[in-house]
């Protein structure tokens, strides 16, 4: 199975829209199954016209841990409180006491405790469940829950979900989060192919140079879409010189049209309202099949 990354860098710029239509044009011609790894704000089954309720299998998932303290045996050393790097642990009446919604479970408190009163226990922080599309294939989603961490682990067991549900797929579509953070590095690796998603702006060419940097770490083949390309010409340049100066294969340019609002609206993926759009993706997904 190829396992398809698609990735922007910034946000908002049509990347989960893009993934929704092109998993859709390859689901024509292959068994593909897509994996929403944007854990903090999963949305990808909402393009495809999905909703919680739709869901499968939603259970709850620990993929963190929090320190749990026995004051009897405490000693009020205080190496806990002092050597808490994210300041999670308060100091009320001479003994620990846990902040809510602090401890990142790194458990340096319980290596540093000398008498071994500190234990970790799981959290049940997030929740993760897969959706049967309208359009042949499944979508593995998560929600981590509000106030909590652990989405780079999380993001790992969304993928290895979609790998069990989906054994003898062609093709795993990975939509990452934006920005360049832990979740987007456990989307990234392992991957057989990116594809940056890029609008012609100055934040957009920027966070995608930052991203790109992530993937050339991992040594994974590489190319670009350009979103809604006909709205700033001068950055339109920018970007096709960026491609060539990193020797990115461009993938296909889309151009500006409010129909793709309106499909985001109506929770219809555009390629499905918009014929002109259809002719458009499946061009791109002949281009990226020989590419991956």
């Amino acid at each position: 199975m190829k396992k398809i990354t698609i990735l922007s860098g910034k946000g908002g710029v049509g990347k989960s829209s893009i993934g929704a239509s092109l998993a859709i044009s390859f689901s024509q011609k292959y068994k593909i199954i897509s994996a929403d790894c944007d854990v903090d704000a999963s949305n990808l089954a909402l393009v495809l016209g999905k909703k919680e309720k739709d869901f499968k299998e939603w259970d709850s998932i620990s993929t963190n841990q929090k320190a749990i303290f026995d004051l009897e045996k405490c000693i009020s050393c205080k190496s806990c409180h002092n050597e808490c790097y994210f300041k999670a642990i308060d100091w009320v009446n001479n003994k620990p006491k846990l902040k809510p919604f602090s401890c990142e479970g790194c458990e340096v408190c319980k290596m540093v405790c000398p008498v071994g009163a500190i234990t970790m226990v799981p959290v049940d922080n997030a929740k993760i469940g897969y959706v049967e599309t309208d359009f042949g294939f499944k979508v593995v989603s998560a929600q981590l829950m509000p106030g909590e961490s652990g989405s780079g682990k999380l993001v790992f067991e969304v993928r290895k979900k979609a790998e069990n549900l989906a054994k003898n797929a062609d093709f795993m579509f990975i939509d990452a989060a934006a920005g360049i953070g832990c979740p987007v590095i456990a989307s990234v690796s392992g991957s057989d192919y990116c594809l940056l998603v890029v609008e012609p702006t100055p934040s957009s060419l920027a966070d995608v140079s930052r991203a790109l940097k992530i993937v050339n770490h991992f040594k994974i083949p590489v190319g670009i879409i350009i979103n809604k390309f006909d709205i700033n010409t001068g950055y339109f340049s920018k970007i096709k010189k960026f491609t060539q100066d990193n020797n990115l294969e461009l993938i296909g340019s889309l151009p500006y049209d409010r129909s793709f609002s309106r499909a985001l609206v109506d929770m219809v993926p555009i390629i499905k309202s918009s014929s002109k759009f259809k002719d458009i993706f499946e061009e791109i997904a002949k281009k990226l099949v020989l590419a991956v």
